[in-house]
């Protein structure tokens, strides 16, 4: 299949933690004899803050961040077989939207990736002008980061002719066990941009046990936390380059997952960073959200807080040995069920089946 994606970036994690998911599915769609095509705007100083190089696997094309940019990127699809438009891509996303209806080959497969679907439907619900209600009825395929069937019934609720999600999982190429460096140790770490709707669920499980816990060091990876406010021993990185994530992880006794409050509200939605952490063999400790059990196993693969109480008594209590076997565990669960090539296999099967009920 030759596959055409309208994303935020496969170049830059800068604010857009949706990176490693493109570049993990896509490059193994690649690998299994695709023809990938990613196509991005030049905004938010993205392209000044690349963290690869464009990938073999596939064509990557940056377009300029216009109108007119953004009617030629579109033509560039006309024989593709697959046109996905991802969600947040932060600039022309209704106009990129709208393109799908003449996208692609006539009998391609017109898709939508929503890689925040329950902020995505909290919109939906709210807002009855929201160009994806008119879209959804032309579009041949809902494809989610996640959310499982509360996700899925409510995209088929709102006009989707059909809704599968594609979970984040792990690449182990790019996230793996490396040595520890003493620049990144702590007690933990969280690695999280500050966004309003997860800043106070990080003030609740990141901030509020390292107040509690003055004698050990966290450390706090990510972009927008320069003026906040922090705890004398919480030391902020600034953002963190993909090549840095297996040290960040490696380094410190537990690494911190905190998902969005979207997201933590519809569960069955892991976050890239779980599978990273995992990856490298780190000790996970997360916050409560529904289906985590599908991913992970409770005290034994990773460690589950209802709050910063929990938190801080997780960390309370966790040796260098324990956090080494869950973090073992963590990784032999992930290599085992929940990888790319996994995910890939899946969405070669959803496409493949979408094409065949595409009239010619």
């Amino acid at each position: 299949m030759r596959i055409a994606v309208y994303g935020s970036s496969l170049v830059s994690s800068y604010w857009n933690g949706a990176a490693t998911y493109y570049r993990g599915l896509l490059g193994a769609m690649a690998g299994r004899g695709h023809a990938i095509s990613f196509l991005e705007p030049d905004a938010f100083d993205r392209q000044r803050n690349r963290d690869i190089p464009p990938p073999d696997w596939a064509e990557s094309v940056v377009y300029a961040a216009t109108p007119e940019a953004v009617r030629e990127a579109l033509a560039r699809s006309f024989a593709a077989d697959v046109v996905i438009k991802c969600s947040g891509v932060g600039v022309f996303d209704d106009e990129l939207l709208a393109g799908l209806a003449t996208a692609g080959r006539p009998g391609a497969v017109r898709a939508f990736l929503d890689v925040d679907a329950p902020a995505t439907l909290a919109e939906l619900r709210t807002d009855p002008t929201h160009p994806l209600h008119a879209a959804l009825p032309g579009l041949d395929l809902v494809l989610t980061y996640g959310g499982g069937d509360p996700v899925v019934h409510a995209y088929l609720g709102f006009g989707a002719r059909a809704c599968v999600p594609i979970y984040n999982a792990l690449d182990p190429a790019t996230h793996h066990p490396v040595p520890a460096e003493a620049a990144y140790a702590a007690t933990l770490s969280l690695l999280a941009n500050r966004l309003p709707d997860r800043e106070a669920r990080i003030e609740e499980f990141f901030l509020r046990p390292a107040a509690q816990l003055s004698a050990e060091a966290f450390l706090l990876g990510g972009s927008g936390w320069h003026d906040r406010r922090l705890p004398a021993n919480v030391r902020a990185i600034g953002h963190v380059p993909t090549a840095t994530h297996n040290v960040l992880n490696a380094s410190a006794r537990a690494v911190l997952n905190v998902a969005r409050d979207s997201m933590a509200q519809t569960g069955f939605s892991p976050a890239t960073r779980v599978f990273e952490a995992a990856g490298a063999g780190a000790c996970l400790i997360t916050d409560r959200w529904e289906g985590i059990e599908l991913f992970l196993e409770p005290d034994r693969e990773v460690l589950v807080a209802r709050d910063g109480r929990d938190v801080a008594d997780h960390l309370r209590g966790l040796t260098d040995v324990r956090a080494r076997e869950i973090g073992a565990a963590a990784r032999a669960r992930v290599l085992a069920g929940h990888t790319y090539d996994r995910r890939a296999a899946l969405l070669e099967q959803v496409l493949g089946d979408a094409l065949a009920r595409v009239p010619a």
